[in-house]
């Protein structure tokens, strides 16, 4: 088109030479067939010239990579360039699609033809949302999305760029709601929580975003979670219940512990025969050891300076 466009500007010259040539001089009176059709062809030259290549040229334009344009003919959806580099289409194919509202201003605003098809990140606010246990959670994603199809990103939706943060929002509450903060008493051991299970819980998210963002043309590349915390009004008595699990949980370690060496060291006195111990006098080494053993703080040594049995 573009060899098109200078032999169509090469014609209108040559015609507008042609003209003038068979023209008659000025303010002379046209008195021939000759002269008539020259001034006929410098008008159509002059006119052809000036009209053609505006059109030719309208018709151009390039796409970069990972950019489409989507071509409209009078309100008509014709398809859509992929390919990067300098093409030509019709003329008239329109060069905005539609318009849409700016949500800041109130003011419409013409949407382009032209598509970026690049992966684009969306850092979403902090939300405040209630989890499967009912207890408030702050949560935070971030998505990683492209667009697929441009037809459907810009005529089923009227902003997909608004559409995609909207959806997001209201995936990460879905997903929230639907998985408890943390493994609750009483609760099965597999079961899958918000703080344990990260690369489950940003799946299910990923796939909710897949299904919310299909509509607009729009694919999810990836979806994680960013932020995930107790919100501020429970987060004290949450990390006191936290504290005190580990508390628990070390002091059942450290029974366990002293149990084991109580009765390792009885077996071994009473193997050994280094000294012969009845009930009564078991009983007061095994509640010793167990204070010595489980006791917060050092024990105090007591000598006994006389028999075993004073």
């Amino acid at each position: 088109m573009l060899a098109l466009l200078l032999a169509v500007v090469a014609l209108c010259v040559a015609l507008i030479v042609t003209g003038a040539t068979m023209a008659p001089p000025d303010d002379a009176p046209i008195t021939t067939a000759t002269q008539t059709l020259g001034i006929a062809l410098l008008v159509a030259g002059i006119v052809a010239v000036c009209v053609a290549p505006v059109l030719l040229l309208m018709g151009f334009f390039t796409i970069q990579p990972n950019q489409a344009r989507v071509l409209i003919l009078f309100g008509d959806y014709k398809g859509t360039v992929r390919d990067e580099g300098f093409h030509w289409a019709n003329p008239f194919y329109s060069r905005n699609a539609g318009s849409t509202v700016d949500v800041a201003t109130g003011k419409p605003i013409a949407k382009s033809t032209k598509v970026s098809l690049r992966a684009r990140t969306y850092n979403g606010e902090h939300l405040k949302v209630n989890d499967k246990c009912g207890n408030p959670i702050e949560i935070a994603d971030v998505i990683v999305w492209r667009v697929e199809n441009t037809a459907k990103a810009l005529f089923d939706v009227d902003d997909y760029n608004t559409y995609v943060h909207t959806q997001s929002e209201t995936a990460l509450r879905h997903v929230a709601t639907t998985y408890a903060y943390d493994q609750m008493p009483g609760e099965p051991e597999d079961e899958i929580t918000l703080r344990s299970n990260i690369e489950e819980v940003s799946e299910a998210l990923k796939e909710e975003l897949a299904v919310r963002l299909e509509k607009a043309g729009v694919v999810i590349d990836d979806a994680r979670l960013t932020h995930l915390a107790y919100a501020p009004e429970i987060a004290q008595a949450m990390l006191r219940r936290q504290q005190a699990e580990a508390v628990i949980a070390a002091r059942e370690k450290i029974v366990q512990g002293a149990v084991s060496m109580v009765d390792m060291a009885l077996a071994e006195l009473s193997a050994k025969n280094v000294v012969d111990l009845d009930d009564e006098r078991k009983a007061a080494m095994v509640s010793n050891l167990m204070v010595v053993l489980c006791g917060e703080s050092d024990a105090q040594p007591v000598l006994n300076t006389g028999t075993l049995y004073q």
